[in-house]
């Protein structure tokens, strides 16, 4: 197992500290979370779909949260309390609480979430200022201004 110390390179530098942190979080793995289930998608130029499986969670039961560019979904089931008299052989759908990070990138923007089905669907937009988009220069042909000579002449 590696692991690589960044703390003295963040004593020497300024403004590179999330770079750090993202080369510190590559490098140490999320424990191989694979719950749930989820699909990135992109659905248009600047637009992006993030699909999660949620089988079984009300949207009560789900919190979103987007902050310095991570996007956060957490699930938390409330205890159901079985009927009265039924007693629980075999629990086959998975009920525990997760947390699922996405990482995202500059100008990217959460438009909305929705339950449907057991999915949960959060569209993203990527919105890149007006500043920081390439601009065309248009180039204009400035008309040449004919300079005559004048030769004298020896008479």
């Amino acid at each position: 197992m590696r692991h690589v110390d960044f703390s003295p390179l963040y004593r020497s530098t300024v403004g590179f500290d999330r770079l750090f942190t993202m080369l510190d979080s590559l490098a140490q793995p999320d424990g191989a979370q694979t719950y749930p289930p989820y699909n990135i998608e992109r659905t248009g130029e600047d637009s992006y779909r993030i699909s999660m499986a949620v089988a079984g969670f009300s949207d009560e039961e789900i919190s979103i949260e987007a902050h310095r560019n991570v996007l956060t979904v957490k699930g938390e089931r409330k205890d159901e309390a079985t009927g009265e008299g039924s007693e629980l052989l075999y629990r086959g759908i998975a009920s525990r609480a997760f947390e699922r990070r996405f990482q995202l990138a500059d100008h990217v923007e959460v438009v909305g979430a929705a339950l449907k089905n057991g999915l949960l669907f959060v569209d993203l937009k990527r919105n890149i200022p007006e500043e920081l988009k390439p601009r065309k220069i248009a180039i204009t042909s400035a008309p040449a201004k004919a300079k005559q000579i004048e030769a004298k002449t020896a008479a």
